[in-house]
Formats: C-alpha cells, structure tokens, sequence
C-alpha cells in the first residue's frame, strides 16, 4: 500500500506523505529500506536457491549492492546533470513503473 500510495505521489505530483524539510531526517531510512531490499528481494533469494549455488546467490547480492551503493552515492551529480525538471520526469517515470 505505501509502495502504490509513493507511485501515485511521484506520477501525480501531489504530497500524500507530509515530507521532512531535513534531508538528514531518521523517517527516510523505513521507507527507502523496503523498496531496495523488501519482500521482493527475499522472495527473489529463496526461489533462486531453489536452483542455484550459494556462491552464485551471493556473487549476485554483493554485484547489486556494489550497483545500489554506486547509484545512491551519484545521486548528487545526477541532478546537477539532469537538472530540475529531468528529475521531475524522472520521477513520474519511475512512479509508472
């Protein structure tokens, strides 16, 4: 529900979630740690060890944390490249999907 509601948020552009002016707010972290790492992800593990070896599920985490990690820290110099309204339409994209 809160996935959906955030979607319809970013595709709208209206503010369902009240949001914080400080960016170093704590109320950030139970919100972006579901949709990096929430059920999906854990579904996603235990079919694919149904079919692969450990070491391969592992290699796999470690190579998407590496991606995960490298984008959030760029973050910064995305939105000096895309500017304003490239991350507005960023943004409803990604609301799509």
């Amino acid at each position: 529900v809160v996935i959906f509601l955030l979607g319809l948020e970013m595709v709208l552009g209206h503010e369902i979630f009240k949001g914080d002016n400080n960016a170093k707010s704590g109320t950030v972290v139970p919100i972006a740690f579901p949709i990096i790492a929430g059920s999906g992800t854990l579904t996603t593990i235990m079919s694919l060890k149904a079919n692969y070896q450990e070491t391969y599920i592992l290699a796999g985490i470690v190579i998407n944390l590496v991606i995960v990690y490298i984008t959030l820290k760029s973050l910064g110099i995305i939105k000096r490249v895309l500017g304003d309204s490239g991350l507005l339409a960023v943004r409803k994209f990604f609301g799509v999907i």
